[in-house]
C-alpha cells in the first residue's frame, strides 16, 4: 500500500493515480449492487467524472472554514441533477442515491488509503 500523505494529495493524480482509480471502482461496484445499472453509471459518467476528491486535515486552529472534520470530500459540480440525462429519475431519488455514492466513494478513498477507523492500516 502506498503510504498516504495530505502534501502529496494535492497533486493526487500524479502521485495517487492507481489508488484513487481503485476507490472509484470499487465505490462503483459497491453501488451498482444496491441500485439500478443505467442509474449507478449515469451518475458516475454524468456527474461523478467532473468532480474532485479532496483531503481535508483538521484545523486545530479554532477557526471554522467549514470543513472541521479530517477526512476525504467529493466536491460535486454545479446543478448535479441537470446534467443526469438518459435515465428516468425523479430528484428525491437521485439526490437520495447521489449521496450515498458521494458517501461510498469518500469511505472507499479511507479504505484504498488505510485511513479508515481512525488510522493508517497496519
Amino acid at each position: 500500500m502506498t503510504e498516504f500523505s495530505p502534501a502529496k494529495f494535492e497533486d493526487k493524480y500524479e502521485h495517487y493515480f492507481p489508488e484513487l482509480q481503485t476507490a472509484y471502482r470499487n465505490a462503483f461496484e459497491a453501488m451498482g449492487e444496491r441500485y439500478d445499472s443505467e442509474l449507478i453509471h449515469a451518475i458516475d459518467q454524468q456527474i461523478l467524472n467532473e468532480s474532485e476528491p479532496f483531503y481535508d486535515e483538521a484545523d486545530e486552529s479554532g477557526e471554522d472554514d467549514g470543513h472541521s472534520e479530517e477526512g476525504f470530500r467529493i466536491e460535486l459540480p454545479d446543478d448535479p441533477a441537470e446534467r443526469v440525462t438518459g435515465v428516468v429519475v425523479d430528484d428525491e431519488k437521485l439526490e437520495g442515491v447521489l449521496a450515498e455514492y458521494v458517501d461510498t466513494l469518500e469511505a472507499e478513498l479511507a479504505a484504498v488509503f488505510g485511513l479508515d477507523e481512525g488510522g493508517p492500516k497496519a
